[in-house]
């Protein structure tokens, strides 16, 4: 920094070079060819850390102190004192000019910056200038009084109040992409709001006059109440215990609904015979061919009222909050059910000629507005095609808490606390009542992880199986593997991979399937709102190891298996397992692969010296989980390697009993 000239940090509006040049009379360039004139000045893109950006007027940015923070902005270099007097001006009394250092491409740089203190927001705004959430509540707050004024206006009625509430029910992914956009832009215009919020209400008037959508009518509506109750229990504990539930998040990171969701869920799961008691109610008073979606909706809006009872969830949260043990990787499911299991996508499908007598394998979901109210569990029909912008399709209900949006793989993490993932798995699969198909586990790598996995052992891939490929008991006593013999975890190759993917085997024989065992997979928690073609950030986005493997169970605890795998990816860091061009490229693999599928059809005992092996991987894994030291306490870990020990144990067990009674 020259004598009697300032480098000064700018992370609002002067970051615009017409107002900045307006303000000082000076321009300012990112290149500096062009700054040799004395009118036009060097900046560049820098960080200022220990401090967070707030906007609790929606008008103008403030850097307060925030100790785990950081602002992104521009330090524009010496500028005159002259110019800088003018700017004092022009920022005003309520921000003081002090020495910051900020971090650039290029190392430190000191600077001055435009500053306020804790006190001096306080007293202007109140609590307000807090946390994004603060900003998140306003906003909503904005979104609530456009649907009075779009829904009976003026009238205080309850039953006007039950549409208000079914209306934002019915626009419930609009006002999460509202959110979501708050928090990368600037604030949100009147004009923009109202433009997104004005649209016409879904009905479900045109399947009253489809003879194939006519049968499963009724349980669809259902359905919805049903979605309906869930979404208004959740959104009443957010409201009455938003602090507790901020909390108990453990990371900013993740989803902020995956505890008040789950008491919801164990609120209506364990009051089941009420809530089929109320679902007959509404379809027998409330004749489908006299009503529309609306109010089915508005049913659910008046029936939530009434469960809501502050001492079980002041009794459950207690508990919640005595059972969270939170680990350093964040976790995520997703989770498939399906009245038809493997056969609920094609070309299974037409060929056993399976038939879903509930719901027609989902395929009006979305004319029922399910793929909005169902959001908060990232709801979605999918239907292993790989194609989104059909909105009939039929496959499984899957389930993944946490998901923001399908197509730009939106997503925020469940949590980082296996016991609560567990519990998210097993509320789900009771509150949809649908047989349980299959598990999807996710686990965030870390950045010195990504292009550095290895193969994972076949030695260990057979205890995965034995720990979550579903054995299954068969006729005679007979044990197999289900997800391998059932072929839910094989498939072709990939029909739009290159020919390197596909390779060529032995003369012409090419690669016919691959194992979908686990695979890596980019996930990004926002999507930018600035110029076309903005580049994704990259603390956006992170990648993610999802282990497909897993047989969903209602009677199975997860918990144990969650914690042997985070602790084997921490270990060995294992990649994408038996892909086509892995098999390719692999006689070994190739060896591999037919050994565990013909493991699979007859297991035989894994050996002890294998299980030590893989013990002791996981072991390693779960004590260097906090950066060479365990994150979890180290009676919890013991605990899990115990339950792990045991369930290898049982199933060698198993095949010994099936080994003898085949035999026999």
């Amino acid at each position: 920094m020259k004598k009697d000239k300032v480098n000064l940090f700018v992370y609002g509006s002067l970051r615009d070079r017409k107002i900045f040049q307006s303000v000082s009379g000076l321009d300012f360039s990112r290149k500096e060819s062009r700054t040799e004139n004395g009118d036009v000045l060097f900046a560049e893109p820098a960080f200022l850390p220990g401090h967070r950006r707030v906007s609790p007027d929606n008008v103008y940015f403030y850097a307060i102190a925030s100790e785990s923070a950081r602002i992104e902005g521009l330090v524009i270099y010496d500028i005159p004192a002259k110019s800088m007097a003018v700017i004092d001006k022009y920022e005003g009394q309520r921000y003081e000019r002090e020495a910051v250092v900020v971090n650039t491409a290029n190392g430190r740089v000191k600077a001055q910056a435009y500053l306020v203190s804790h006190d001096s927001m306080k007293k202007r705004f109140g609590d307000r200038f807090h946390v994004n959430l603060i900003h998140e509540l306003w906003l909503r707050k904005r979104i609530e009084r456009f649907i009075k004024k779009r829904t009976r206006p003026g009238e205080r009625s309850v039953d006007a109040e039950a549409e208000r509430r079914a209306d934002r029910e019915l626009l419930a992914t609009t006002e999460r992409d509202l959110v979501i956009s708050h928090y990368r832009s600037d604030a949100v215009s009147d004009y923009y709001l109202e433009h997104e919020l004005d649209r016409p209400r879904p009905t479900i008037r045109h399947l009253y006059n489809e003879p194939e959508a006519v049968p499963f009518i009724k349980n669809y509506l259902a359905l919805v109440v049903k979605q309906v109750l869930l979404n208004q229990l959740d959104e009443q504990i957010q409201n009455q215990y938003r602090f507790e539930l901020e909390h108990m998040r453990n990371s900013k990171r993740y989803f902020s609904r995956s505890v008040s969701l789950l008491l919801a869920m164990q609120i209506i799961n364990s009051n089941n015979a009420t809530v089929d008691m109320i679902l007959k109610d509404c379809l027998k008073t409330m004749p489908y061919s006299r009503y529309d979606l609306i109010d089915y909706v508005k049913y659910g809006v008046r029936v939530a009222r009434d469960f809501f009872d502050r001492r079980v969830v002041d009794s459950r949260l207690s508990l919640i909050r005595s059972n969270l043990k939170f680990g350093l990787i964040p976790l995520g499911l997703e989770i498939e059910l399906s009245n038809l299991g493997p056969a609920a996508v094609e070309p299974k499908r037409s060929i056993s000629k399976a038939h879903d007598p509930i719901y027609d394998g989902f395929k009006y979901f979305c004319d029922y507005g399910l793929d909005v109210l169902s959001w908060k569990l990232g709801g979605y029909i999918d239907d292993h095609s790989g194609v989104t912008d059909r909105r009939r399709r039929s496959g499984f209900l899957e389930l993944a808490p946490g998901r923001l949006n399908l197509a730009g793989e939106l997503s925020r993490p469940a949590t980082g606390a296996p016991w609560l993932l567990n519990q998210l798995i097993h509320e789900i699969v009771s509150f949809y009542n649908l047989p349980p198909h299959s598990l999807h586990l996710s686990f965030q790598m870390r950045k010195r992880q990504v292009g550095k996995q290895k193969v994972l052992p076949l030695g260990f891939a057979k205890c995965l199986l034995a720990l979550g490929g579903g054995p299954e008991l068969k006729e005679a006593g007979r044990l197999w593997v289900s997800r391998m013999v059932y072929d839910e975890i094989t498939k072709p190759p990939d029909s739009h991979a290159s020919q390197k993917t596909q390779g060529v085997l032995e003369g012409d024989k090419r690669v016919k399937e691959e194992l979908v065992f686990a695979r890596t997979n980019k996930r990004r928690w926002y999507t930018p709102f600035g110029d076309i073609g903005e580049s994704i950030p990259p603390q956006a986005m992170t990648y993610v190891q999802q282990y497909k493997f897993i047989r969903l169970d209602e009677r199975a605890n997860y918990e144990p298996l969650i914690m042997c795998l985070k602790g084997l990816q921490l270990s060995i860091n294992p990649g994408d397992y038996l892909t086509a061009e892995q098999l390719n490229s692999s006689v070994k693999l190739r060896e591999d692969f037919k050994l565990l599928k013909q493991w699979s059809l007859k297991p035989d005992k894994i050996s002890t010296n294998t299980i030590n092996s893989f013990l002791g991987e996981v072991h390693k894994g779960l004590m260097s989980e906090g950066f060479h030291k365990p994150a979890h306490e180290e009676h919890y870990i013991e605990w899990a390697l115990t339950a792990v020990d045991m369930q290898l144990r049982m199933f060698n067990q198993q095949v010994a009993k099936a080994k003898e009674s085949i035999d026999s």
